[in-house]
């Protein structure tokens, strides 16, 4: 099936990085723990993890999303528990993790690769993420699949702007256009706000600044959801 052959409308599908190509939360989470215990000399593990998603998200505006935001709240946590007693080693030591985080292999999740191939040539194929620009794209180069995509954008925040600026730029009709994602926040609900198609594959864990209360998700109704993007093949297929 060609692109004019597309009956349903849809010449461009794209897709989040995070969690919904490669796995990722579990580097952050490990990274998390490693941490917490690195402070459990000033206080216990559940305030440690608290102050930290405090800080995390006090920081967004500031450092944004991704390893090097997540390292600046992480040594401005255990400064603060600390009250200043923090030593250089140990500053050093966090610094350490975040390299480790930043050069953590790359894993696919299950048929990201075969989908994917099967959509190349179809479809006009593109990744939105969020985060730090060199990580982002470091991720992208080990992952292996970067060719597979027609475009590649990296923003610092998905919010319904950022979407309408990707597509007025590339000149993508609303009703041509599909995303999904694993973040309701992220991938979903910005692209529904706008009038355009948006399918939330879920990962088994989420940061909880991404998470949506059921109340704000009733206002948009039914949510396509697909428990893996191997489902998209066959959506498609009786769309057309």
């Amino acid at each position: 099936m060609s692109q004019t052959d597309n009956k349903f409308g849809i010449s461009t599908i794209a897709f989040d990085a995070d969690d919904t190509l490669w796995r990722n939360e579990e580097i952050f989470m490990k990274a998390q723990e490693t941490f917490i215990n690195m402070l459990t000399d000033y206080h216990d593990e559940d305030y440690i993890s608290s102050h930290l998603a405090e800080i995390q998200v006090r920081n967004l505006s500031l450092f944004g999303y991704g390893i090097k935001g997540f390292t600046l709240s992480m040594i401005e946590t255990a400064i603060e528990l600390s009250e200043g007693r923090i030593r250089g080693h140990e500053i050093h030591n966090i610094i350490t993790l975040a390299k480790d985080m930043v050069a953590a292999p790359i894993h696919l999740l299950p048929n990201v690769v075969d989908t994917i191939k099967v959509l190349k040539g179809k479809y006009q194929l593109m990744v939105i993420t969020k985060g730090d620009l060199l990580d982002q794209e470091g991720k992208l180069a080990r992952s292996g699949i970067a060719d597979l995509f027609d475009y590649i954008e990296i923003v610092s925040e998905k919010k319904p702007a950022s979407y309408q600026e990707i597509l007025t730029r590339y000149q993508i009709p609303k009703e041509t256009f599909l995303m999904l994602g694993n973040s309701m926040r992220s991938d979903v609900l910005p692209l529904l706000d706008i009038g355009v198609k948006a399918i939330h594959v879920p990962y088994h864990s989420t940061w909880a600044h991404e998470q949506v209360d059921d109340n704000e998700l009733n206002a948009y109704g039914d949510i396509e959801t697909f428990e893996n993007i191997s489902e998209l093949l066959p959506w498609l297929a009786k769309k057309t």
